[in-house]
């Protein structure tokens, strides 16, 4: 899981290219929430098409990820405005053309390029070593709502920081 939830903060850092320099702004646990929350159906979309075609027939990633992730991306407006900010937060520092470029897109545009890199990024670079323990944590996880599903995710991130300080890659969840 550790690695899929890196390959989607890998996909954010291209989305928001500020998010990779020093002394960025920390999110707190609600934001990271939102934008893990927001990225879950395109992080488990593209789980499913890289890892379907090596999976038996019966794995949840081969049928039943399918409404895990209509299910997930129902709640996405719910989970945008926080998305949104969080995002907005983590490119502060980027070069001022690239933010004002993203700043200008109408939202359905914003959440479309978000979508489309995570779940890219995601299909691209997950080792199909990992597809197996992938689709049994995603069936697992598959009953609960998604902002229950993100808001794990940062606890267990939290959980497993050291030095006390929470980090996705290079996203920082603040502490306090």
């Amino acid at each position: 899981m550790a690695r899929l939830l890196a390959l989607t903060a890998s996909a954010l850092l291209v989305i928001a290219p500020g998010m990779a320099r020093a002394a960025e702004p920390c999110l707190s646990p609600a934001e990271f929430s939102s934008l893990v929350g927001f990225a879950l159906p395109g992080t488990i979309a593209g789980v499913a098409q890289r890892c379907g075609p090596s999976l038996p027939d019966g794995a949840f990633l081969r049928g039943p990820a399918r409404g895990m992730i209509e299910r997930y991306a129902a709640a996405k407006p719910t989970l945008w405005p926080g998305a949104k900010a969080a995002i907005n937060k983590l490119s502060a520092n980027a070069p001022t053309d690239i933010s004002a470029l993203l700043g200008q897109l109408p939202d359905p545009q914003q959440q479309q390029i978000v979508e489309t890199m995570v779940t890219g990024m995601v299909a691209e670079k997950l080792p199909i070593a990992r597809c197996s323990e992938l689709d049994r944590l995603l069936a697992i996880l598959s009953p609960l709502p998604p902002e229950s599903t993100a808001e794990a995710i940062g606890l267990a991130i939290g959980l497993g920081s050291r030095a006390g300080q929470a980090r996705l890659g290079k996203i920082v969840i603040c502490t306090q």
